[in-house]
C-alpha cells in the first residue's frame, strides 16, 4: 500500500521520537519503515522537507479548527491572533514529545532552525492580515506603519512564546496561557498607542518567571 504524504510525516516524527535524531538518510529511512524510495520522492524531494513540513502542518491544522469555529469569524485582530495562539499552543502540547525533541531551549538558534521555514512564511501570511485589518482600523494615527512591520515583530513574539512554552514546566503550562495573554495585549496595545498598563505587567510577569 503507498504511503501518503500524511503517512510519511508520522513516520518521520516517530523516528525522530524512537532515535533521538533526524534519519541519517532516506535510504534508511524508508527501509525501517518498509517503504520504497519512488513512494517518499513522489511525496517529499528529502528529509528536510518532511521536516519542515511538520510545523507547517501544526499551522494548517491550527487555521482549520479556527475557520470551524463560527464565533472566530466575528472576532477582531486581537481576539484572533489569541485565538490562533491558544489553538497551535494546544496543538504543540499534543505533539510536545516531538516538539522538545526537535526545537533547542536556546532562544537565540531558533531563527536559525531550517524545519520553522515554513511556519514563519505561513504564519507570516496569517498576521499580514491580521494586522492589515488592525492598521486600515486605525488607518489616520497609523499610516507611516507598513503591515509587514508587525509581521516581523509577531514572529519575532511567536518564537518568544514557543521558547518559553519549551521550557514551561506549570501544570498544564499555565504559565504559557498567561505569557500569550499577556503578550498579545501589550502588542495591541502598542499599536493602539496605549502600552503603559499592559507593557508594564508583562515586563512584571517575565521578571518574576526569571527570578523563579
Amino acid at each position: 500500500m503507498a504511503k501518503t504524504k500524511k503517512s510519511i510525516l508520522e513516520l518521520y516524527m516517530q523516528w525522530v521520537l524512537e532515535h533521538g535524531s533526524e534519519p541519517e538518510s532516506v535510504y534508511k529511512f524508508c527501509k525501517e519503515n518498509k517503504l520504497t524510495e519512488t513512494e517518499f520522492y513522489q511525496e517529499y524531494g528529502s528529509l528536510k522537507a518532511v521536516e519542515k513540513k511538520v510545523f507547517t502542518t501544526f499551522f494548517e491544522k491550527t487555521i482549520e479548527l479556527l475557520e470551524k469555529n463560527e464565533e472566530y469569524q466575528q472576532y477582531d485582530s486581537r481576539e484572533k491572533l489569541l485565538s490562533f495562539y491558544y489553538t497551535f499552543f494546544e496543538i504543540l502540547t499534543a505533539n510536545r514529545s516531538y516538539v522538545l525533541a526537535a526545537l533547542p531551549k536556546n532562544i537565540k538558534e531558533f531563527n536559525k532552525l531550517e524545519q520553522l521555514k515554513g511556519l514563519r512564511e505561513h504564519f507570516s501570511n496569517y498576521t499580514q492580515e491580521i494586522f492589515a485589518e488592525q492598521i486600515k482600523s486605525e488607518a489616520k494615527r497609523l499610516e507611516k506603519f507598513k503591515s509587514n512591520t508587525f509581521q516581523e515583530a509577531a514572529w519575532a513574539q511567536l518564537l518568544v512564546v514557543m521558547r518559553f512554552w519549551v521550557n514551561d514546566e506549570s501544570a498544564g503550562f499555565e504559565k504559557t496561557d498567561i505569557f500569550i495573554e499577556k503578550a498579545i495585549m501589550a502588542t495591541f496595545d502598542l499599536v493602539e498607542n496605549t502600552p503603559i498598563k499592559s507593557v508594564l505587567d508583562l515586563g512584571k510577569f517575565l521578571y518574576k518567571e526569571a527570578i523563579a
